[in-house]
């Protein structure tokens, strides 16, 4: 796994570890979207990835920092500090939107190189974007999309 840098790691693994956690308790254990949130260190971690590579296009790095701000703030539309980890679907769900629109416009082998996930990467975004409705509801959906825009 490449990372920015070491504190970058550092995130990246207690991030993990708290989902890891969260999946590992009865609640976690029974969430239908378990495997979507713990997608979402993976996410981050390659949203991080992409945002410092020269080779990532501006406008791709300026969605992706957007994104990465509102999934490390306390406050946006389900607060991690008042839902527990359930409050990362929101940040999970909209990362996932965005860098599925960056799929077929940079070279694939960018997002391979920084996948840090045991699953396949283009298989984990198009299944958390399909089932982002479910995850957060379509009013909660497109006020996200709004607020990033379409590519």
């Amino acid at each position: 796994m490449k990372s920015a840098n070491p504190r970058h790691w550092d995130f990246y693994k207690r991030f993990r570890r708290k989902m890891n956690r969260y999946n590992d308790s009865p609640k976690g254990m029974s969430h239908k979207f378990r495997e979507i949130l713990l997608a979402g260190p993976d996410l981050l971690h390659l949203a991080i990835c992409l945002v410092s590579d020269k080779d990532v296009p501006k406008r791709f790095k300026l969605k992706l920092a957007a994104v990465i701000v509102y999934f490390i703030s306390p406050i946006d539309l389900l607060p991690e500090l008042i839902f527990g980890p359930i409050g990362y679907a929101d940040d999970i769900a909209i990362l996932a939107y965005v860098l599925n629109g960056m799929l077929n416009q940079i070279d694939q082998g960018l997002i391979l190189r920084y996948w840090a996930g045991e699953s396949d990467v283009l298989v984990t975004i198009k299944k958390i974007t399909s089932a982002a409705d479910r995850l957060l509801g379509k009013g909660l959906l497109k006020k996200l999309k709004k607020s990033f825009g379409k590519d």
